[in-house]
């Protein structure tokens, strides 16, 4: 399947039909004097935020107007820019920015205004996820979210296992070895498993890749060999006995943290606070992190674009590029604890305290080697329609309700109205 150039724009054609064509005057909003952001909670340092309200370093003139916005964050987006009236100057993306990418004539490309001189400064895999294919610079890197193997230091020495991080991660240096080890670990404490869900696993196995759905020229390659080998891999798991079966978004997902099934996890950096130290706070010091088996992986993190209608987009990009510069991403890992897209601040002395939730562990250490070590791979406008039936069909396996080969056929299947029915094929 190959999305040509008539494909994507007849995506961007079916944007403009869910309003992005809307008619009103051609505004920003805010006050002369102020530049206006969107974003969601938990997405920046307040005490940053609150510097840049009074005066933004670089553009003392101006200062920033926040919003944060609640639910259907990018529908409100997307409206406000099909309204093309009252649009902030700022606005946030989620690791979903390819999904923009159709729409990128309604920002500024930041090559434009220098951006190109600071790419050093940042991951190059980061930074190439905020360019379209046509290379316009459409959005800057915020965090990021690096990948590790989190584990209950307390119950692998129960079990009779590896313990420390160094020896857990040379036990199991890939899925396979993993898996054993999960048999292992569940014989010796019976109820023990791995994962929450089998699509956590397909997920983190994805996020390994080095490619994904789609080429950056418009094939589609999510029928490949490496999307099915993520898919047995995740089924393995769950015929193993070794997933919860607590589906997404339920209350489960949370108990098996906080009753000790789940025993070990590979999750994202932000998992750390969505996870144990959310679900089980009791548990503090019984958790390691170690390096991913099967490789460096990536999951999550943010941008920040600036719209076409921004009132002064120079003061705009002098107050992104001080918000996520080195200093800066440093304050943000520690509050909202976001993961920083700018490897000099590894070695910032906050991102290096001990952390007694992981025994005195300096965290750091593995998320930053893996940051580094991540391959990159290309999102297209797609993932997550694509991503949607795949997941639903693999849940049908968990369930129990088809066989493996039966929903991959199925889900390709889906795949394939969806794609047709988007005029990507």
């Amino acid at each position: 399947m190959t999305l040509s150039r008539r494909g994507f724009l007849s995506l961007s054609a079916a944007a403009a039909a869910a309003g992005l064509t809307g008619c009103g005057s051609r505004s920003s909003l805010g006050a002369a004097d102020e530049l206006s952001m969107w974003t969601w909670v938990g997405s920046v340092n307040d005490g940053l935020i609150e510097q840049a309200a009074k005066a933004i370093p670089g553009a003392e003139a101006k200062r920033l107007l926040m919003t944060r916005i609640g639910s259907d964050y990018k529908t409100k987006v997307l409206t406000s820019l099909a309204g093309k009236s009252l649009v902030p100057d700022i606005v946030a993306m989620n690791d979903d920015v390819a999904t923009y990418f159709p729409n990128a004539d309604q920002f500024v490309d930041l090559h434009t205004l220098g951006a190109g001189g600071l790419a050093g400064q940042y991951l190059d895999w980061k930074w190439k996820l905020g360019i379209t294919p046509d290379n316009r610079m459409m959005a800057f890197p915020m965090d990021t979210g690096p990948t590790a193997l989190f584990y209950r230091h307390d119950i692998f020495r129960k079990a009779g296992v590896e313990v420390e991080p160094a020896e857990v991660a040379a036990a199991a240096p890939d899925w396979n070895s993993y898996i054993e080890l999960g048999k292992t670990i569940k014989k010796a404490v019976p109820g023990s498993v791995i994962t929450d869900n089998i699509a956590s696993v397909f997920d983190y196995g994805l996020s390994q890749q080095r490619q994904r759905y789609m080429t950056p020229d418009g094939q589609y390659i999510g029928n490949g060999d490496h999307i099915r080998q993520v898919w047995e891999t995740a089924y393995r798991v769950v015929k193993e006995g070794l997933s919860a079966n607590a589906q997404a978004d339920t209350t489960d997902v949370g108990a098996v943290v906080s009753n000790g099934r789940l025993v070990a996890f590979i999750g994202a950096v932000w998992w750390a606070q969505l996870g144990p130290k959310n679900a089980a706070p009791k548990t503090k010091g019984n958790w390691r992190v170690c390096a991913t088996p099967g490789g460096a992986g990536n999951r999550g993190g943010s941008f920040l674009a600036i719209t076409k209608y921004c009132k002064d987009p120079a003061a705009a990009f002098a107050f992104i590029t001080w918000l996520q510069n080195a200093k800066n991403q440093a304050q943000a890992f520690i509050d909202p604890v976001l993961f920083p897209s700018t490897p000099a601040t590894f070695e910032d002395p906050l991102l290096n305290e001990p952390d007694p939730f992981f025994g005195g562990q300096r965290i750091v250490e593995v998320f930053g080697t893996a940051a580094k070590a991540y391959p990159g791979a290309y999102f297209s406008p797609y993932d997550s329609l694509i991503r949607s039936p795949i997941v639903a069909e693999l849940v049908n396996v968990e369930v129990g309700s088809k066989t493996s080969d039966q929903a991959w056929r199925d889900a390709q299947n889906r795949v394939e109205r969806e794609l047709t029915r988007v005029g990507a094929i």
